[in-house]
């Protein structure tokens, strides 16, 4: 009798789950409670799976032998709840794609940097000539790749969520980028539980495996002595023995030779990327790839767009789309980055964000400060007295009108939002779709 699996969410994780399942010999069930896409409608009936949209049947769900959720489902939906406390197994697609591979995967999770991380680590995989993927939460999911499993290794990007649903995942490399305040509502609005969240990825390690981590980060500083004994430790820093990053060049020490390489000659701009790309290389280089494929890879990699995303220059000012910038620390990196006087285009659904902690960054770079959202208040209160010009608008074209207005030859206007989109956007990618096809048409 074939083991009963269900799946609940049929997005990209989950129908690529459901592909899995039936490739495995499952008896698989998808239930979602929206509206599915009707791309993955389309791939269930032609692989002839049974599905549900608009509600869960729970009888059913609850005599499954396995339940794959979708990472967007809280632990404390009433469903789960009655799932757990019937006994029934409860993971992730992650974990159910990875029981199901002998490939050798790359783990990368942190607040912020996970998917130019993740991208440039794949990147670097493929410039040193391996057969490898990329998966987790950017392109398509592990699972749909599972199926036919043509690759050696695999990068993940992984976020808290995807890592709480993982229980028996053995990672050959994982990476902790980052740790600060984000989706705490998950989390009971409690910060150690959150960090708990990120940290368990070196739980998720082969004995023997390694754990690459920044160590100027003072939430994994505190926590990294909590990992597992057996694994090989790798810090990287801003400074010190373990690592350097000076104004002209990025060293680090994979193994046992040091490797430097011009910045000028990594694609990705700003410090934070310097980060990101000395977490990417130690990555490559422990599993494998060349130094001199390295080098090769970090002078031409080009990031996933709406990350410090160059749009166009017009009569001398950059227009640069940073609209994945969703939170504080984000849009600390972006301004930053820019060696230029900015206009800044900011705004969007306040996610708790306390905006002393970019201050004084802002009143030695930012020129001018336009307001982008239908609540604009806090940012009026954080910025008035430190930046010279603000204005407010729920209008993008406006906004961009204001901001070239405000600009001037050598200047960069940034969207760089440090909110959520949905006041006035899909999602960020609309936000940023938006406001390069805008930059696009400006006379």
């Amino acid at each position: 009798m074939k083991r009963k699996l269900t799946i609940l969410g049929a997005g990209e994780s989950g129908t690529g789950a459901a592909l899995l399942g039936k490739a495995k010999g499952y008896d698989v069930f998808v239930s979602d409670m929206g509206q599915i896409k009707t791309q993955y409608v389309q791939e269930l009936e032609a692989n002839g799976i049974e599905f549900e949209s608009g509600k869960h049947s729970e009888e059913r769900i609850l005599e499954s032998d396995l339940v794959i959720k979708s990472p967007g489902i809280s632990e404390s939906a009433p469903l789960i709840k009655k799932i757990r406390a019937k006994g029934n197994l409860v993971i992730g697609e992650i974990e159910f794609a990875a029981r199901h591979t002998a490939a050798k995967l790359i783990g990368i999770t942190g607040t912020n940097g996970k998917t130019t991380t993740t991208l440039l680590t794949y990147h670097l995989l493929k410039e040193g000539g391996f057969n490898v993927g990329l998966g987790g939460n950017v392109g398509k999911s592990l699972a749909r790749q599972v199926v036919e499993d043509q690759h050696d290794w695999y990068v993940l990007e992984l976020s808290s969520f995807q890592l709480d649903d993982c229980y028996e995942l053995k990672l050959n490399i994982a990476v902790v980028l980052n740790i600060t305040p984000d989706h705490l509502d998950r989390y009971d609005y409690d910060f150690e539980k959150y960090i708990a969240s990120k940290m368990r990825i070196f739980h998720l390690l082969h004995l023997g495996g390694h754990a690459i981590y920044w160590s100027d980060d003072r939430q994994i500083g505190r926590n990294i002595s909590k990992a597992n004994d057996g694994l090989k430790f790798h810090p990287y820093s801003l400074g010190g023995d373990a690592s350097e990053i000076t104004n002209d060049r990025l060293f680090y020490t994979p193994i046992n030779v040091e490797i430097s390489a011009p910045r000028a000659d990594i694609s990705i701009k700003g410090q934070h990327n310097m980060l990101n790309a000395k977490a990417a290389g130690y990555a490559a280089s422990l599993a494998g790839v060349s130094d001199e494929a390295i080098l090769r890879g970090f002078k031409n990699f080009k990031n996933a767009p709406h990350r410090l995303e160059p749009v166009r220059e017009i009569d001398g000012t950059k227009y640069i789309n940073d609209s994945k910038a969703t939170n504080v620390d984000s849009v600390y990196y972006a301004l930053d980055a820019v060696d230029a006087p900015i206009v800044w285009i900011a705004g969007g659904v306040d996610k708790g964000n306390d905006y002393s902690l970019i201050q004084a960054l802002v009143q030695n770079k930012v020129k001018g400060l336009i307001c982008l959202g239908k609540d604009n208040s806090k940012l009026f209160t954080a910025f008035e007295n430190l930046v010279p010009s603000i204005q407010a608008t729920d209008d993008l074209i406006k906004a961009i009108r204001m901001a070239k207005d405000l600009a001037a030859p050598g200047d960069t206007v940034l969207l760089s939002p440090a909110c959520a989109s949905f006041d006035l956007f899909k999602n960020y990618e609309d936000r940023g779709n938006q406001f390069r096809e805008i930059v696009m048409e400006l006379a």
